[in-house]
């Protein structure tokens, strides 16, 4: 299956990635975990993405799926499903420089009744051969954007 057209400025973040990371927050303890992402090409003009984390002794901590498109342009949109209650609605870009792809969504957030306010998330994701940088930061419970997860992954398949 080839990726379709809108996706290829997106081709370098499609498989498998793993590997450490850090969370931080001004009303939360820091801490460490793993994170994986898949991005997956199923023949649409979107990518579907998954990710999971893990704690130091392997228990699941998070999850959240979604979907990155592009229509074009140099624009990326992003729609993500968070189970703590929130949904991702934004909009961003992606810009190719070298050997160096980068994706950067701003997102407004929608919260269920009883879950934790989260107003926006800035996710930005910079790949460069099987490495892939990524940060999320965060405007939530009364705090303005801050940056809240950094992740070092290597390509895994």
């Amino acid at each position: 299956m080839s990726l379709h057209p809108n996706l290829e400025p997106l081709a370098p973040l499609v498989g498998t990635w793993r590997g450490s990371a850090r969370g931080e927050y001004p009303t939360i303890t820091s801490f460490t975990y793993t994170d994986a992402w898949q991005f997956i090409d199923i023949g649409k003009p979107f990518l579907l993405f998954v990710e999971r984390t893990w704690n130091a002794e392997g228990a699941p901590m998070h999850t959240e799926t979604g979907y990155v498109r592009s229509p074009g342009g140099g624009v990326v949109e992003i729609v993500a499903a968070i189970p703590t209650g929130q949904s991702e609605l934004g909009v961003g870009t992606v810009a190719t420089e070298g050997a160096v792809t980068t994706v950067a969504t701003d997102a407004e957030v929608r919260c269920t009744p009883s879950a934790k306010q989260v107003d926006r998330i800035v996710r930005r994701f910079v790949v460069e051969g099987d490495a892939l940088a990524y940060t999320m930061e965060m405007a939530a419970v009364g705090q303005g954007v801050t940056l809240h997860l950094t992740s070092d992954l290597t390509r895994q398949g």
